[in-house]
């Protein structure tokens, strides 16, 4: 008989104060549907910890990377932003800079000449407030930040707010809003590196994009000018589904609408991920770059498109008072 679902709070530890913040209390939320998935959730970062899923013999196991301590998710040597909520804005902004009815915005430079995935001192720094709850059979965490007028250099106060929700069916819903004081631009994600055989690499794994474009770019994965390029009869090609052994990916790929973008595949354990967005764009990264585990896990970044503060021919990125910024992702595991 299966086992009530439960919500267990715990404190793993305090984030040092850092950049005008105060040391705060980091706080784990883990959310066990029984008898079927369960989710760890950390308040720093508002992060995604561990995922535990079943295999086809119904051995469970963890299938998101998770670092060793709060330690590792505090040292940005150890930690490439591993199951971390970005923000304000994902990606890249190429120069640092944009521009918004006339005025020039200057951000924090963290990538070279370039600003990625919201900053040095961006929300996946942050601690949120966080507070659980139960419907019915499903779970959720739901975690709040501040981000003051001018942090890192964006324009307006803005309030942002990340769910996780998990249902017994093996659902997954992650989901960001955020509203603003004053015209902005938003682009959030998660960035969690997936391995479905729960340990190892991700080589024995295959992946299905739905995409048929993706963005080109330059050395320093800044969009170039013009279309997005077509994928189909490229190394990028992978509307049909595909070995990942030895296959190195770093790039954005054009989400299609109302279709499953993605789909991840372990034949050895026979879990299956399958990934639904409303965003525009995925970024998919095999962690080749991933200095203490390389190749640990693939990232499926949902979100706006890359430097689209810049990119009038992109979806906007912009916020203005009053509206309400919405991106949801729905993972839905499954076993073959």
């Amino acid at each position: 008989m299966a086992s009530r679902p439960t919500i267990e709070r715990t404190t793993v530890g305090v984030a040092p104060a850092r950049a005008g913040y105060p040391a705060a209390a980091v706080e784990s939320y883990v959310l066990d549907t029984g008898g079927g998935p369960a989710v760890t959730v950390w308040s720093y970062g508002a992060t995604l910890v561990d995922v535990r899923v079943p295999d086809r013999e119904g051995r469970y196991a963890n299938v998101c990377v998770r670092l060793t301590d709060l330690d590792s998710y505090l040292d940005r040597g150890r930690n490439p932003y591993v199951g971390a909520t970005l923000g304000r804005y994902c990606r890249c902004v190429s120069g640092a800079e944009f521009t918004l009815d006339g005025v020039r915005h200057t951000l924090d430079r963290n990538e070279g000449e370039h600003h990625v995935h919201g900053g040095s001192e961006g929300l996946d720094r942050r601690v949120w407030s966080a507070e659980a709850s139960r419907d019915g059979d499903a779970l959720e965490v739901r975690l709040s930040a501040i981000s003051p007028d001018g942090d890192q250099g964006y324009p307006g106060e803005l309030r942002a707010c990340a769910t996780y929700r998990i249902e017994p069916d093996g659902t997954l819903l992650i989901e960001y809003t955020a509203c603003t004081t004053a015209p902005t631009v938003v682009g959030m994600t998660n960035h969690a590196f997936w391995n479905l055989a729960g340990e190892g690499t991700i080589d024995g794994h295959r992946l299905r994009l739905g995409a048929t474009e993706a963005v080109r770019f330059d050395k320093d994965l800044i969009p170039l000018p013009g279309a997005p390029e077509e994928v189909r009869g490229t190394a990028r090609d992978f509307t049909a589904e595909r070995s990942l052994d030895g296959v190195r990916i770093d790039n954005c790929f054009l989400a299609p609408g109302g279709s499953v973008l993605a789909e991840l595949s372990h034949p050895g354990s026979g879990r299956v991920m399958r990934l639904s967005t409303d965003q525009p764009a995925v970024g998919v990264y095999t962690g080749d770059w991933f200095a203490q585990r390389p190749r640990s896990g693939i990232c499926l970044e949902t979100g706006a498109m890359p430097d689209a503060p810049n990119r009038p021919d992109y979806p906007s990125a912009r916020l203005d008072p009053g509206e309400v910024y919405r991106h949801r992702s729905i993972y839905r595991f499954d076993c073959d």
